[in-house]
């Protein structure tokens, strides 16, 4: 179907040709939506490293999770991303860009060590714990 210049079809989760497109971000490269190897990859990193610090207090599993949200809650908004997401080349950011402030951070990471919202995705690849806290985790 041929479109009248200056037409621009909205594009809707169901119409969408590759995830983070009606968001207005790039298909691949720097920009786009981070796919899931890398976010698995940023995760074993980030509870690697919580693990490891948690051996200190015998590795209680309760201190494991409480460093694991440490590690996310104070290097996302000084890094824009914890080390595991920096280390994968990722980065987290509002959807409009712009700093993710630090109430932000506190709300997607509660969400995270409950599990189950950061395992329920839109079409865009972003779970319910960045969607309740406005963000998107794009490569960097």
């Amino acid at each position: 179907m041929l479109r009248a210049p200056g037409y621009a079809e909205e594009v809707t989760e169901t119409s969408q040709r590759y995830p983070g497109e009606r968001l207005g971000l790039p298909e691949r490269g720097s920009g786009s939506i981070a796919r899931l190897g890398r976010r698995v990859g940023a995760l074993f990193i980030d509870y690697g490293a919580a693990y490891l610090i948690s051996g200190f207090w015998g590795w209680d599993s309760l201190a494991i999770l409480a460093i694991f949200a440490t590690i996310q809650i104070v290097f996302i908004p000084t890094l824009q991303g914890s080390p595991g997401h920096r280390i994968f080349g990722l980065r987290l950011v509002r959807l409009d860009g712009v700093w993710t402030g630090l109430w932000r951070p506190i709300v997607r990471t509660l969400l995270l060590v409950i599990v189950i919202p950061a395992v329920i995705w839109d079409a865009d690849q972003r779970g319910l714990h960045d969607k309740a806290a406005g963000t998107v985790l794009l490569r960097a």
